[in-house]
């Protein structure tokens, strides 16, 4: 069974390029501009879910994260936090993440710390 990818993005170019690498790495992926997919988390179900600080709405991706962190039904879920933040490190700590992508990031690292997470 594919294990599944929530990829959510700020940067159209980007979130395409990690989707393709993700989907040819062999995960099933749901991507997204926006928190959307994060409304339907019960029904994606992901082992991961990929978000970037700076994404568009009103909540940041640490905030999505620590949300997702504190409710007993998605807590389990990996989370990884990606940002070309100096204080990332911290910020995912702070949020609870799982696991944090420094930008710009090498696709390779990208997809071990995908793996290593789901």
């Amino acid at each position: 069974m594919k294990k599944k990818v929530v990829l959510i993005q700020d940067d159209e170019d980007i979130l395409d390029i990690m989707d393709e690498v993700l989907k040819d790495e062999g995960f099933e992926v749901t991507s997204s501009l926006s928190t959307e997919p994060i409304e339907k988390i019960d029904e994606i179900d992901p082992d991961v879910v990929v978000v970037d600080e700076h994404i568009r709405g009103s909540k940041k991706g640490s905030e999505v994260i620590e949300l997702l962190k504190s409710d007993a039904e998605t807590e389990d879920i990996s989370a990884v936090l990606t940002s070309t933040s100096y204080d990332l490190p911290q910020k995912a700590k702070d949020c609870k993440a799982d696991d944090y992508i420094e930008k710009p990031f090498d696709l390779d690292h990208m997809v071990d710390v995908v793996k290593k997470n789901s």
